[in-house]
């Protein structure tokens, strides 16, 4: 039986990718902090969870491993923002340390995925050969990881990144700050949408059901066809103008509930737009995704009707971030690790 190790395993992707791998047969580590809990992972006899923390670890984990899929990271923008050093640490230093690791324990394969929001805001689509842009500390953090762990491919040490678009749709470890999440909650709890004028800005989006299915593809992908490479991870009819997503999110809901749903304008003209390309993804590993925007938001409208899933303190990422960061916080005391949460002493 092969293996792998997971980072960030008890996460939003990680809790939907661990159960994948092990239908696939694999025995999985999956590595964490565990800061939402180890209840989004089944209990199954070929998983090992591990709670540690992705920046201290000790190295020989990797023995044995055949591969690892480096998931950890502080999640979003607003979060890289507040916690910067953590943000460096985990996103940046700690999977470039992994990815060492993993090649000096003789692993076969390392996939990092990474974010399409590292070209920033550009005119025109771009490809996997398009200048850089990132303009938020994650970003820049996602990059400079994308550039260490790349230098270490070589013939017997498979290296592959996926620059993810936007991801959406239901997870275990379910978070409504994403767009079409949020969007998709806000609409069913308030009949409203609010939208940034004018809407014909563009984002990239792209399913945590698709997305975890290209981790297991690239697992088994021809290394000729994966090694040393990028891809953009997503597909062409997924590239929203934000106002045609706004619509369809709220025609979605409105059919689900039997109300209008109203979609409310705001603010100045946002002119923040950027279309990613995703045909080499299709071309070499002939992959497209299959869900879109209004089934992602049916699935989770049917979830929410009926009360199998809840707004929480925990799926808003920074909300909980800064709750397990307040000291007076005395919960997470069983969460704590080397001196802290997400800052460590």
């Amino acid at each position: 039986m092969e293996s792998i190790l997971v980072t960030g395993a008890g996460g939003y992707i990680g809790s939907v990718l661990v159960p994948k791998l092990l239908s696939k047969g694999y025995d999985v580590i999956a590595l964490d902090r565990f800061f939402f809990g180890k209840d989004k992972l089944p209990q199954h006899e070929h998983l090992t969870l591990v709670q540690d923390d992705a920046r201290k670890y000790d190295p020989s984990l990797l023995k044995g491993v055949d591969y690892v899929i480096d998931l950890v990271a502080i999640s979003n923008d607003p979060s890289g923002e507040l916690f910067q050093d953590a943000t460096w640490q985990i996103n940046h230093e700690s999977r470039a340390r992994t990815a060492r690791h993993a090649k000096e324990a003789g692993v076969k394969r390392y996939i990092l995925p990474s974010s399409c929001s590292i070209y920033g805001f550009q005119d025109g689509v771009v490809d996997e050969t398009a200048s850089t842009n990132p303009l938020t500390t994650y970003a820049k953090a996602n990059e400079k990881a994308e550039q260490d762990v790349l230098l270490l491919a070589d013939d017997q040490f498979v290296v592959t990144v996926m620059r993810q678009a936007t991801v959406f749709g239901y997870s275990p470890r379910m978070r409504f700050d994403l767009a079409i999440n949020g969007m998709t909650y806000g609409a069913w709890e308030n009949h409203k949408l609010p939208l940034m004028r004018d809407g014909k800005q563009y984002r990239p989006m792209v399913h945590v059901q698709d997305t975890t299915d290209v981790m297991c593809l690239l697992l088994k992908a021809d290394a000729a066809k994966a090694n040393g490479q990028i891809f953009n991870v997503g597909g062409e009819s997924n590239n929203y103008q934000l106002g045609f997503l706004g619509e369809t999110i709220a025609a979605t809901v409105a059919d689900c509930i039997g109300e209008d749903v109203l979609v409310e304008w705001y603010g100045d003209v946002d002119h923040r737009s950027y279309q990613v390309s995703f045909e080499k993804i299709r071309q070499a590993l002939d992959w497209q995704p299959a869900w879109d925007a209004k089934r992602g938001a049916k699935d989770i409208l049917d979830r929410l009707i009926a009360k199998t899933l809840e707004k929480t303190d925990q799926t808003i990422t920074l909300n909980w971030y800064k709750q397990l960061e307040e000291p007076a916080n005395r919960m997470a005391d069983n969460l704590i690790m080397y001196d802290g949460m997400l800052n460590l002493k």
